[in-house]
């Protein structure tokens, strides 16, 4: 089988023998119901194949659709000029950035429609472009606009820059508004959804499907669609890794499935980790590899969040959906990154619960938080960290709490930085990694525990102080009452009090209470 990793043609794909999911029935739903859409999807998740089947669809491909499921549905294969604008192939880091690049496309478009205007401001051109294929053709025109965001996601950080992006992409897509009458389909991608920009703000016939059921398998992979095109090569990974094929469709769902644009929606598979897996027959975390999250840790440590909260905060639909407020509250930018993904769904207050998606996400990112929330670590330090976890496991506590202030009185603190809540997310970062049940921020009847930890055996319950006393952590514990939900569980229980000092970056006193 031969799988389409990091192609985005669709005729190349259709052509040359590659695997296709067919996604043609949600490509004519779109252009038979409506004519402006626009959706955001996580990276590496299909949205550039899904322009460029739109883009053999409306170039009226007809043979490239032989067998999917459009060609029992389309009965005309019309033929229309069609504009399609790809952001995503440049890095965009300084003001002539993105203006190089809409002139790049912009060029290709003139000279197949004239190039009269090409000395006005890009948003001229592209209106007269349209004009001109109308014109020329007969024909309403259908534009495509893949990685919408991409000069946006590049400048997080450098307000100037952004700030000038903005203007200029909104005066390029309000052509879309203008033009209304000589356009027939319009569909914009992105990973984000910025509301500033005019396209969101002023065109206001655009239909967001991003959160529409409807359309929350357009892209990814379904576990039906899995069992569909895929049982040999699950049954060929099966085999190589010594597994049957029912243990490794577990696996499968274990480490990519789990993404959700709805609630009570089926699970959808990373696809870029899914073919990578099935065609290597190798179980890696492919997705997370393929990028470095840097500006979303930065956005974390700029709004002081609570890493524990991610999931755990309850967003409405309208918050979760934009970035906007990323200052306040990075989670939005971690859910349409994809980091995040809807977990549950209050009716009564119509607010969404986030999680990780699925193990590759939630490891991957843990691992790259502790770049920026711990000490680094050296040889020693990864040695010890083993023994740690043999102490926790056999119920050694002053062991590991012993080991636990070495390790942050050892570390370098160079990327650390002097907020409290750092130690509060070290500690998250720290207790998650090592693969332990960790409930951080615990409610209980009467007060909130800062960290549960629990094995097989053992339960302990954590209260942190900054620069407090681990006396007055222990004290908490007590009066909060936060062993009581326990009182019955057989497992020897620990209370432990640790106090954070500032001044000194390290846990300065500690005490453990076992009952």
């Amino acid at each position: 089988m031969k799988y389409p990793i990091g192609i985005q043609s669709f005729e190349k794909i259709r052509t040359e023998g590659f695997v296709y999911i067919d996604k043609t029935a949600f490509v004519y739903k779109l252009a038979s119901e409506g004519c402006y859409y626009f959706l955001s999807r996580p990276r590496r998740f299909g949205k550039s194949l899904l322009i460029s089947t739109m883009e053999a669809y409306f170039l009226g491909k007809k043979d490239l659709f032989e067998g999917l499921a459009i060609s029992k549905l389309e009965k005309e294969w019309k033929s229309y000029p069609v504009l399609h604008l790809d952001l995503n192939s440049r890095e965009y880091k300084d003001e002539s950035s993105l203006e190089t690049e809409l002139n790049r496309h912009l060029e290709q478009w003139e000279k197949i429609y004239g190039d009269e205007f090409c000395q006005r401001e890009s948003e001229e051109r592209f209106l007269h472009v349209i004009d001109k294929a109308f014109e020329q053709t007969g024909r309403q025109v259908v534009i495509l606009v893949d990685e919408y965001d991409k000069p946006l996601l590049q400048t997080i950080g450098n307000n100037v820059l952004q700030d000038i992006y903005r203007s200029k992409l909104k005066a390029f897509y309000s052509v879309l508004k203008t033009q209304d009458a000589k356009i027939r389909f319009a569909f914009l991608t992105g990973v984000t959804k910025f509301g500033k920009v005019s396209v969101f703000s002023d065109l206001n016939n655009l239909t967001d499907i991003s959160f529409d059921r409807r359309y929350s398998a357009i892209c990814g992979v379904t576990e039906a669609e899995l069992h569909e095109y895929f049982d040999a090569s699950v049954a060929e990974l099966a085999d190589v890794n010594g597994m049957t094929k029912d243990e490794c469709y577990g696996q499968l769902k274990l480490d990519y499935d789990g993404y959700h644009f709805d609630w009570n929606t089926p699970g959808i598979y990373n696809p870029f980790s899914l073919l990578n897996t099935l065609s290597s027959c190798q179980f890696r975390d492919y997705w997370f590899e393929t990028g470095t999250p840097t500006f979303l840790v930065r956005q974390l440590q700029k709004a002081n969040y609570r890493l524990d909260e991610m999931t755990e905060e309850k967003l409405s639909a309208d918050t979760l959906n934009s970035i906007d407020i990323m200052d306040e509250n990075p989670l939005p930018l971690l859910y349409q990154s994809g980091y995040l993904t809807i977990k549950d769904y209050d009716t009564r207050f119509k607010s969404y619960r986030l999680g990780f998606p699925n193990r590759e996400v939630r490891e991957g990112f843990v691992k790259y938080l502790m770049l920026y929330y711990m000490p680094k670590i050296t040889e020693r330090s990864r040695f010890d960290v083993s023994k740690f976890v043999k102490e926790v496991r056999t119920g050694e506590a002053e062991g590991f709490m012993q080991r636990l202030d070495s390790f942050f009185a050892n570390g370098d603190y160079s990327l650390m930085g002097d907020k409290e809540l750092y130690f509060q997310n070290a500690m998250y970062v720290f207790f998650t990694l090592l693969g332990f049940y960790v409930d951080v921020e615990r409610h209980t009847t009467d007060g909130r525990m800062d960290m549960l930890v629990q094995t097989k055996d053992y339960i302990y319950i954590f209260e942190f102080k900054i620069d407090q006393s681990a006396e007055v952590a222990l004290k908490q514990i007590e009066e909060k009452g936060y062993a009581r939900p326990f009182a019955t569980d057989s497992r020897k229980l620990f209370k432990i009090g640790v106090n954070f000092s500032t001044e000194k970056r390290s846990i300065d006193d500690w005490k453990v209470l076992s009952d």
